[in-house]
């Protein structure tokens, strides 16, 4: 078993589309162990991004991050990480594929941010960022 990090973020929220999203991951094999709705803070964004900071999209990306709630969460299933960046979809939303969840809930806006879910890109990234938002008492699975 593997183990993922995955944000759903302030646009999918704002449209109420949590459970579709939870939904997908959960018919795809993929168990929430851990799982909380957040109002991320500028520090907790800059730090969390903080790959990003010298990039020209860092202000951007933390201003919307910011913008509104997000559910954090920790998938585990086999291939977990794997899994999970083919179920969500080219980073652009209008280059995915259709079915994937960037396709289905995020399409047609140009802010690459609101791109409505997160996921890690590697063992090390998820073990990163799932330390980064949960302590280890609070992975239930």
């Amino acid at each position: 078993m593997e183990r993922t990090f995955s944000i759903i973020k302030p646009d999918a929220v704002s449209k109420n589309v949590v459970g579709a999203i939870v939904d997908r991951f959960e018919k795809n094999g993929l168990r929430p162990v851990a799982m909380k709705k957040a109002q991320l803070s500028k520090e907790q964004a800059e730090l969390f991004y903080a790959e990003h900071k010298e990039r020209p999209f860092f202000g951007e990306l933390v201003g919307f991050m910011t913008s509104g709630p997000v559910v954090l969460q920790v998938l585990e299933g086999d291939s977990a990480i794997t899994k999970n960046r083919e179920l969500m979809g080219a980073t652009n939303p209008n280059n995915a594929d259709e079915g994937t969840i960037r396709y289905d809930f995020a399409r047609g806006n140009d802010d690459l941010s609101a791109n409505a879910v997160h996921g890690s890109d590697s063992p090390e990234a998820a073990a990163r960022e799932i330390s980064f938002f949960f302590k280890d008492e609070e992975l239930v699975g």
